[in-house]
């Protein structure tokens, strides 16, 4: 017998849930792509694309997922040949150097780990030996997916300023773009990079790049760009299929256009204050179980963590169990330990990932910790039972201003 009928919860972080409202957008006949509806709205949308990224910069829309973004944003501003320096905190920002290393850029690598932090001091002594300025981007990931690390950009931004550094930030924000707060233009980021996928609450299949003027510059300096990279007319199109590179994604576009909706009539600010009181209270959970049990989250600094996504290491083979047991018994879908593995655990089988990303709220949450602690039990996993009860304490708390 399976407890499992009936609607399925996606707790994986990314794709993320999307809203009913943003399927109902995107469930209607092909649009006429050369005057019409479609094309009248794309100003008013990259606005608000580029309110979401907090810039008032460029932005550009690619028919790609992330890793489309992350080649995007080197083929504009780092030629082959040239040198950047990857601060990574976890797998993605290893798999952004590998799309880096594939364009023939060179890549200086400081690695710390999964979980990071930045060590600044290590960044300090690497740029200043780098006194010819062979760095022309700095590249680190606001989020890291795999590992749930969250950096900060404001300091790096004034290390490199203090250090009279030119070399481009930036950023990777595809896991919390409309999650977790992400200043752009305040922290001083030149070029970031997103996917519709997460925050944005939309299907896989479209890319972004918010961009500086000195980005825009740096691409100018360039001798060549692809044509479908270049974002020049993306960021600037005289008509509407230059905003894509071709035939237009109508559909995405479509469920962009009620995402951006639901995000600017909510707030940045409240939605940014819901993830942090979503995720305090998984993280509470999650340290009640671990108490009495060998759980534990793999960020052990909370200001590290991100408000997007939980990485957890509870040991080989349970993370696989316990991601079965939900799914067959309790039809919720927990994250893979992407990226977590080791020589004794080379699948990631000891670790798991919770999403918690866009269009979530608090039964889902709730919920949520309902079917892994009923796991933990079912497969006699040592746990302190009552991590439910601590994690409603956190949001019963937040909704009465205790």
């Amino acid at each position: 017998m399976s407890l499992a009928n009936g609607r399925t919860y996606l707790a994986i972080p990314g794709p993320s849930v999307v809203p009913d409202a943003v399927l109902r957008a995107m469930h209607r006949a092909s649009p006429n792509i050369y005057e019409g509806e479609l094309p009248d709205m794309m100003p008013g949308l990259t606005r608000d694309l580029k309110r979401v990224a907090r810039t008032d910069g460029h932005v550009a829309i690619y028919i790609s997922n992330g890793h489309g973004a992350w080649e995007a944003a080197l083929a504009n501003t780092v030629a082959p040949g040239e040198t950047v320096l990857v601060l990574s905190t976890g797998h993605f920002a290893l798999g952004w150097s590998r799309v880096a290393e594939a364009r023939g850029i060179e890549v200086d690598l400081l690695d710390f780990g999964n979980g990071g932090p930045i060590d600044l001091d290590r960044v300090a002594e690497r740029l200043k030996a780098d006194a010819g300025h062979r760095y022309k981007a700095v590249m680190a990931v606001h989020v890291d997916t795999s590992s749930s690390n969250r950096n900060d950009f404001a300091p790096l931004r004034a290390l490199l300023d203090d250090l009279g550094h030119p070399a481009l930030l930036m950023a990777d924000c595809i896991a919390a773009m409309g999650c977790d707060r992400f200043e752009m233009d305040a922290w001083g980021v030149d070029v970031t990079v997103t996917g519709s996928q997460k925050g944005l609450m939309c299907p896989p299949g479209l890319g972004f790049v918010f961009f500086n003027d000195r980005a825009a510059d740096a691409r100018k300096a360039l001798e060549r760009v692809s044509s479908y990279w270049d974002w020049t007319q993306r960021a600037a199109p005289e008509a509407f299929y230059q905003y894509f590179g071709g035939t237009a994604p109508t559909h995405h576009i479509y469920g962009l256009r009620t995402a951006l909706d639901m995000i600017h009539d909510e707030g940045l600010d409240a939605i940014w204050a819901r993830h942090a009181t979503l995720a305090r209270a998984i993280w509470t959970a999650c340290a009640h179980w671990g108490q009495d049990g060998p759980l534990r989250l793999n960020v052990a600094d909370p200001a590290r963590r991100s408000h997007a996504v939980t990485a957890l290491a509870i040991g080989k083979p349970l993370g696989r169990d316990l991601r079965r047991w939900c799914s067959d018994q309790a039809g919720v879908t927990l994250g893979i330990g992407l990226g977590m593995g080791n020589e004794d655990d080379p699948k990631g089988d000891g670790y798991f990932r919770f999403g918690h990303m866009g269009h979530v709220n608090t039964h889902m949450i709730l919920g949520l910790m309902g079917s892994v602690e009923a796991g933990l039990g079912a497969l006699k996993i040592p746990h302190r039972p009552g991590g439910v009860t601590e994690a409603a304490k956190v949001i019963s708390g937040a909704s009465s201003g205790v």
